[in-house]
């Protein structure tokens, strides 16, 4: 394959005037075409814009170019010697493309010799039209494809490739010198990627690496695709998916001509950003325009020379597709490893507690954690009474009725909710546990809510204590009560003098009954209530108490079902001197 630069005063000739330099006659000047010449050819592959409105395929260079739909596209390079090595491939980005390879052979001689001139421009290229050529090879699909021959004839080859399906974007690499240019990496013996560990958020993949790099010492870097839908074939896909809403899919019309700073609104890298990522940029006043596309669900990492990687952040119970690539950090030029695919683990299932008619269930909820519960009544009722004691910090609680929301609450302490129920109804109860901590309660479910459990509790749960009223002895506080009767026991226990907040909100389980206390604490226990209930407050005098000495006093109260609630811990201190 050969090409000669042609100087021209007006771009759009420059295929024309490639082909006139292909197809001058060969004899009539005694001249042959070049061989590749690496200074010239060198600086032809640098200005990249030099290829990409021409119909001539640079020899050892990658070039990307754009279909429109069933409109075929040509490329033609002459092989001058015979038993020429020759390779070429053809890349697919976001369709499938019909391509085909045929060989003609390069006239002896020029028509128009006799006359001492050569023929008109498009005489010529009318005469390769119709010229009968021989087709080496043809392709249809997505594939990354290759033609290859260690010997092939002198002449002129053409590339033919067309896409039914829609506009798009594809890379064609041709070479007469395939052995010493190896622009893509090599793929080890076993080129499949392996899932070596799975989670539900996080799978592992390993692969053994390109001999590129590791026997040849080429720079080359893995990038890792995931995407919830199917494995690409190539990076050049992946690249047209992430950007399948940018500028290059506004490809300018059939027939205009461009200048070559123009190609870089079209996804080709210019001059300055060779051997980078192509970047895209979206111009109002080029081609034709697309309405916006959603972003795809797909992400692109590259990770270096490791051959070992783990993807997080996954979802639970989800299938991903994973495909590696091997990109020669020096050409960008890429190859795809054989993809995989995975379901990441499921969530483990919460397990549902049955809640049973009028009996108190324990639940401990780890650290953001949640648990869920359900009611199902045996007959027919009005109302449902859900009593919740919050042991510890406050819990978040929703409640469905037959999957329907109708409760969302943060609670702390006891709280009763009475919901309208529904024949056959069943309901479902979640419980969300603090950011802070653990956290425990105790729920009670029932259909007859007379019949309570729980005791009643004041809305201040405080224990006062009565500063002036305090002796070397003794102290004197006082508590607040409901309209209904209930049992209220009050304890003491000696604590240090550096006794502090952090220490009593370790012992601010409210859950916690007074079997938990030792005798000897026990101060009394006595019934009281008021059917007014500002007048339902009671006070108590604690006695045998030392002086100077710091006690910690708690007061439970009782309901009818035996199930306690504590009231806030009051700390207080004897006078020393009295």
């Amino acid at each position: 394959m050969h090409f000669q630069r042609c100087y021209r005063s007006q771009w759009m000739h420059l295929l024309h005037c490639s082909l006139l330099f292909l197809l001058l006659p060969l004899s009539s000047r005694t001249q042959k075409l070049p061989t590749r010449d690496e200074e010239l050819f060198q600086m032809q592959i640098r200005d990249k814009t030099f290829f990409h409105d021409s119909s001539v395929i640079p020899d050892g260079a990658e070039i990307n170019s754009y279909l429109f739909r069933d409109t075929p596209k040509r490329y033609f390079f002459v092989v001058e010697e015979d038993n020429t090595p020759l390779a070429v491939t053809v890349t697919p980005c976001d369709a499938p493309l019909e391509w085909k390879l045929s060989l003609q052979e390069l006239p002896e001689e020029a028509s128009g010799e006799s006359s001492g001139e050569p023929e008109p421009l498009e005489q010529q290229k009318q005469q390769i039209i119709n010229e009968e050529s021989t087709e080496l090879f043809s392709y249809k699909g997505n594939d990354v494809e290759y033609f290859v021959s260690s010997s092939s004839p002198s002449g002129l080859y053409q590339l033919e490739l067309l896409s039914t399906e829609k506009d798009t974007h594809f890379k064609v690499y041709a070479t007469t010198t395939p052995e010493s240019d190896q622009p893509y990496p090599e793929l080890p013996y076993d080129p499949r990627v392996d899932v070596t560990s799975l989670g539900r958020t996080t799978v592992t993949l390993a692969w053994k690496p390109s001999p590129t790099a590791s026997l040849l010492k080429q720079p080359i870097q893995y990038c890792i695709v995931i995407n919830k839908e199917h494995n690409f074939k190539s990076l050049c896909a992946v690249e047209a998916k992430l950007n399948s809403d940018d500028a290059f899919m506004m490809a300018p019309k059939p027939g205009l001509d461009f200048s070559p700073f123009d190609f870089a609104h079209f996804g080709f890298p210019s001059e300055n950003n060779s051997g980078k990522e192509r970047s895209f940029i979206k111009s109002p006043k080029l081609g034709r325009h697309f309405p916006p596309k959603p972003r795809v669900d797909l992400q692109k990492i590259c990770i270096g020379n490791k051959n070992i990687f783990t993807v997080s952040d996954l979802k639970p119970d989800t299938q991903y597709y994973f495909d590696m690539f091997a990109v020669n950090i020096d050409t960008n030029m890429s190859t795809a490893y054989v993809g995989t695919f995975a379901r990441t683990k499921e969530e483990a299932k919460q397990k549902t507690v049955e809640l049973k008619e009028g009996k108190v269930t324990d639940v401990f909820i780890k650290r953001k954690g949640a648990k869920f519960l359900r009611f199902a009544p045996v007959s027919s009722h009005q109302k449902v009474t859900f009593f919740v004691h919050s042991c510890l910090d406050a819990v978040q609680i929703q409640v469905r009725r037959d999957g329907k929301l109708i409760l969302s609450q943060n609670i702390e302490g006891v709280r009763q909710f009475q919901l309208r129920g529904k024949p056959k109804g069943k309901y479902l109860i979640r419980l969300k546990g603090s950011k802070k901590g653990a956290s425990m309660l105790k729920i009670l479910a029932t259909t007859r809510p007379n019949k309570q459990s729980f005791p009643s509790l004041p809305e201040d749960t405080r224990i006062k204590a009565f500063d002036k009223l305090r002796t070397c002895s003794s102290v004197t506080v006082a508590w607040l009560g409901t309209q209904e009767r209930n049992k209220f026991c009050i304890y003491r226990k000696e604590v240090d003098d550096n006794y502090n907040e952090e220490q009593k909100k370790r012992q601010q389980n409210q859950c916690l009954g007074p079997d938990t206390r030792k005798k000897s604490e026990k101060v009394l226990c006595k019934y009281f209530h008021s059917q007014n209930i500002q007048k339902a407050v009671t006070t108590e005098t604690i006695k045998g108490l030392q002086p100077g000495k710091s006690y910690l006093l708690d007061v439970y109260v009782i309901g009818h079902g035996g199930h306690s609630v504590k009231y806030q811990s009051k700390l207080v201190k004897t006078r020393k001197f009295c």
